[in-house]
C-alpha cells in the first residue's frame, strides 16, 4: 500500500470512482473541475491510497488552526473502495493522515460524520477517536 498526494489533475481523476462513493452528487468533470480549481487553492489535500496500481481509499483533508484546538488536521472526506471494505485501507490512511497532521504541527485530528452513518462511526471508534460535540448547519437563502 502506498500513499501519494494529489498533484495534478490526472491524479484527481484517478480519485473519482472511489470518491463518488461517498459524494455521489458529483459527476467526474465537476469534482475534478471544483476540487483542482476551488477547494486545492482553498486549502484541501487530497491524498489517495494506491494497491496494485488501483486506487483503494481517498481522504480529502486541511490543516487549519482556531482558537478552540490550536493547529489541527480536519478530515473533509475519508473512503475506502466499495468491494474494499474491511481490508484495512481506511486504518491505514486514518493513522497516515495523523502521522501527517503531527509532522505539519497540529496536536488534533478532527472529522465530522453524518449521524446516519453508524459502519463509519464504529470505524472511527475503534480508531480511538472520540464523539466531542453536535455539529449544526443552517441553510442561508
Amino acid at each position: 500500500m502506498n500513499i501519494k498526494l494529489v498533484q495534478s489533475r490526472d491524479d484527481l481523476d484517478r480519485t473519482f470512482d472511489v470518491m463518488s462513493q461517498l459524494r455521489p452528487q458529483y459527476d467526474r468533470a465537476h469534482y475534478v473541475s471544483y476540487v483542482y480549481e476551488t477547494l486545492i487553492p482553498a486549502g484541501l489535500n487530497v491524498a489517495y491510497l494506491e494497491e496494485d496500481g488501483a486506487i483503494r481509499c481517498v481522504s480529502g483533508f486541511r490543516i487549519s488552526a482556531s482558537l478552540a484546538w490550536g493547529k489541527y488536521i480536519y478530515v473533509d472526506d475519508i473512503v475506502s473502495e466499495d468491494k474494499g471494505r474491511s481490508r484495512g485501507y481506511g486504518k491505514h490512511m486514518l493513522d497516515w493522515i495523523a502521522r501527517h497532521g503531527k509532522e505539519q504541527g497540529c496536536g488534533e485530528m478532527h472529522l465530522d460524520s453524518g449521524v446516519q452513518r453508524h459502519a463509519a462511526h464504529r470505524f472511527y471508534l475503534r480508531e480511538r477517536m472520540d464523539i466531542v460535540f453536535y455539529h449544526f448547519k443552517r441553510v442561508l437563502g
